[in-house]
C-alpha cells in the first residue's frame, strides 16, 4: 500500500559542520511517499499532489517529520540500575551494574527487559541502535527476538568479560565460541547485527581479546563496540596491565580491534595521537554526555575529534546515561560543548542522532536521512509538545525551533514513531494521530 505523509520534513544529507546548509533537506510543507515500507518519494506537498494525484495522505502539518533517531551506544541491560548514583565508573560497575546483569541469568527477566527496553526506545523516536547486552548469551537473544517482533534495527553482542566477578565472568574461550554462535545464527537476521562486544581492556584477558580480534576480522559484517578512555582511573588502570603500550587505544589495536568498524564509547582521555589513530583507521565514537556528566568523568573534546573528521554518534549509554531521549541527550551535548567554548549547531546536533549514527553503525544506506530508497524510520515531532516548547516555537524559523525543541525537549515531545511506515508508538493524547 502507498501512504503519504505530510508534515515540515526535516534531515540531513552529511554533517553540517563541513558543508553547511548544503547538508540540511527541508521541506517546510512536504510530503514522504511510503511504499512497501521505503520511502519512494520526498518533494513539497505541491509537488507530491500532482505527481500523485491519488495518494492517501496523513496529513501532520504542525508537527516536525525526522528520521528515527540512531543510539550509538546503549546498555538495555541496565534499565534497571538507571539513576543509581554516588560513585564514579569503577565502584559504580561493581556497585551497581554488576548485580543488576547478574539478573540476566533468568530468560524471563531479560525478555521481560528488552520488552521494556524497546517500547521506551520507541517512545523517545529511537528506531536504530547499538547495544549492550550481558556475558550470558540469553540476554542477547531476548533482545535479537523482541526486535524482530518491534521490526527494529538493533546491533547487539554479548558481552566478553573473563576477569569479571564470578559470577558474570564467561570462560576465555566459552565466551568466543559464544559469540561465534550468536553471529551465526542471527547476523544479518530482519533487521538484525552483531558487534563483537569486550566491555573494556580490564575485563578481558589478552587471550580473550585475541580472540575477540580474530573475531572481527573473520566476520566482515559485523561491528566491534567497547569503551575506551572514559576515567582517568580507568586509564591509569590499563597502562598498569598494559606497561608496553604507549596508551589505552594502542591496547586495542594490539589485538586487532581498531578498525573501521570499531565504535569507541567515550573517549574523553585521548591525546591529539590517540585521534589521529582512530581517524586514520576509520574508527568511530559514541558521545555520551549525561552519563559523563552524571558519573563525573569528564567532558568530550568534541571539537578536537570533529576536526580530525572522525565519525561521532549519540549515545544516550542508559543507564549511566540518565534518559533514553536522544532530545534530551542534544540538550548534554550541546552544553558539554560549551563549556569547552564550542557551538553544538542544532542541524550538527540532529545529524549526530541520525545520519552521523547511521554511518557510525554501517546502515546509512538503510536509514538516517529519509531519502529516497530508504527505510521508512522516522517521528513526528511535536514543536507545541509543552506549554513553554509551544510558546518558545510559535513562528519561530527552523533553526530556532529545532534548536528549542533539542534544549526543551524530551520523550514527551515524539508524537510518534513510525517502523517502515507503520506507527510503533504514539504519545497518548495527541490528536489527529
Amino acid at each position: 500500500m502507498r501512504q503519504g505523509f505530510r508534515g515540515e520534513i526535516v534531515s540531513l544529507t552529511d554533517d553540517p559542520s563541513f558543508y553547511g546548509d548544503k547538508a540540511i533537506s527541508h521541506q517546510k510543507d512536504g510530503i514522504i511517499v511510503v511504499e512497501n515500507g521505503l520511502v519512494i518519494a520526498r518533494d513539497s506537498t505541491e509537488i507530491i499532489t500532482e505527481k500523485f494525484p491519488d495518494l492517501t495522505i496523513a496529513d501532520y502539518s504542525g508537527y516536525l517529520i525526522m528520521p528515527g533517531f540512531v543510539d550509538s551506544h546503549i546498555h538495555y541491560s541496565q534499565v534497571d540500575c538507571i539513576a543509581a548514583g554516588g560513585e564514579t565508573l569503577l565502584g559504580w560497575l561493581e556497585k551497581k551494574v554488576f548485580p543488576t546483569e547478574e539478573k540476566f541469568s533468568d530468560k524471563a527477566y531479560s525478555e521481560a527487559t528488552a520488552d521494556f527496553f524497546l517500547k521506551e526506545c520507541l517512545r523517545s523516536g529511537t528506531t536504530s541502535a547499538l547495544v549492550f547486552a550481558t556475558s550470558y548469551p540469553q540476554s542477547v537473544e531476548a533482545l535479537y527476538n523482541a526486535a524482530l517482533k518491534a521490526d527494529m534495527r538493533v546491533i547487539a553482542g554479548k558481552v566478553l568479560m573473563d576477569l569479571a566477578p564470578k559470577s558474570l565472568a564467561d570462560h576465555t574461550h566459552g565466551g568466543l565460541r559464544e559469540s561465534e554462535a550468536l553471529i551465526q545464527q542471527w547476523q544479518g537476521h530482519g533487521r538484525l547485527g552483531y558487534a563483537v562486544t569486550p566491555r573494556f581492556a580490564l575485563t578481558s584477558s589478552s587471550e580473550q581479546l585475541v580472540g575477540a580480534g580474530k573475531i572481527l576480522n573473520e566476520y566482515p559484517d559485523i561491528l566491534m563496540q567497547t569503551h575506551l578512555a572514559e576515567t582517568e582511573a580507568e586509564c591509569a588502570a590499563v597502562k598498569e596491565r598494559f606497561p608496553t603500550s604507549r596508551d589505552y587505544l594502542e591496547v586495542y589495536d594490539n589485538f586487532g580491534l581498531l578498525t573501521k568498524r570499531s565504535v569507541f564509547a567515550h573517549c574523553l582521555y585521548l591525546s591529539n595521537s590517540g585521534f589521529e589513530r582512530l581517524a586514520k583507521a576509520g574508527a568511530g565514537i559514541a558521545f555520551c554526555p549525561t552519563s559523563n556528566l552524571f558519573l563525573g568523568s569528564g567532558l568530550f573534546d568534541f571539537a578536537k575529534a570533529n576536526q580530525h573528521r572522525i565519525t561521532i554518534g549519540l549515545g544516550s549509554d542508559v543507564g549511566a546515561g540518565t534518559s533514553f531521549s536522544l532530545l534530551a541527550t542534544m540538550s548534554e551535548a550541546y552544553k558539554v560543548c560549551r563549556l569547552q567554548n564550542y557551538n553544538l549547531d542544532p542541524f550538527h546536533a540532529l545529524y549526530l542522532a541520525t545520519l552521523a549514527g547511521a554511518r557510525l553503525l554501517g546502515i546509512d544506506r538503510y536509514v538516517g536521512s529519509l531519502e529516497v530508497g530508504q527505510e521508512a524510520d522516522f517521528i513526528l515531532v511535536d514543536p507545541a509538545a509543552t506549554p513553554l516548547l509551544a510558546r518558545r516555537t510559535k513562528d519561530a524559523p527552523l533553526s530556532e525551533k529545532l534548536f528549542a525543541i533539542e534544549i526543551m525537549g524530551d520523550d514527551r515531545a515524539i508524537a510518534a514513531t513510525y517502523i517502515k511506515g507503520k506507527q510503533a508508538f504514539r504519545q497518548a493524547g495527541t490528536p489527529h494521530l
